[in-house]
């Protein structure tokens, strides 16, 4: 398999992103933003599930990190790649998220992630071995994109 030019990694993981906000949306997240940056790093979706029938307090403020990976990674779809350093750099990202809107910050927050498995449209054969049922899919630009793990609560981060 001929790899994608390295600036097409970008879209793909976008795409990626697209589809876990998608389902994010349809489970009842709200989505407070994509692509937070700061001086420490990028945090891809930053979601909220609120609690209809109490206060803001009450919700949950997840911090999601996705992955989106290709059939012959060499990270575990991307699993690998969630290092003790790369989880330091979303916790220092979600705490200025968090100071820059305080309103946000009586919530209870989380660490998420989302595994993502992409694959061409054209190199999808039936001899492949199987892979478990997706939470969501979509098909773009001939891609497919499988939403196939949330792991919510993925990491905690230590000071």
């Amino acid at each position: 398999m001929v790899n994608p030019p390295p600036s097409h990694y970008a879209d793909i993981g976008e795409l990626g992103e697209d589809l876990v906000t998608q389902w994010l949306q349809s489970t009842g997240w709200l989505i407070i933003q994509r692509r937070f940056c700061c001086r420490w790093g990028e945090i891809d979706i930053i979601a909220q599930y609120p609690n209809t029938t109490r206060n803001q307090i009450d919700s949950t403020l997840a911090f999601i990190e996705v992955k989106t990976r290709s059939i012959g990674n060499w990270d575990s779809w991307g699993k690998n790649a969630i290092t003790p350093k790369k989880q330091a750099k979303i916790g220092r990202t979600a705490g200025i998220f968090l100071a820059k809107y305080p309103e946000k910050a009586n919530c209870s927050c989380r660490f998420d992630v989302a595994i993502v498995r992409c694959q061409p449209i054209s190199q999808q054969y039936p001899h492949h071995k199987v892979i478990p049922e997706a939470l969501a899919i979509s098909s773009v630009a001939g891609y497919q994109f499988q939403l196939q793990e949330y792991i919510p609560a993925a990491f905690d981060v230590i000071d």
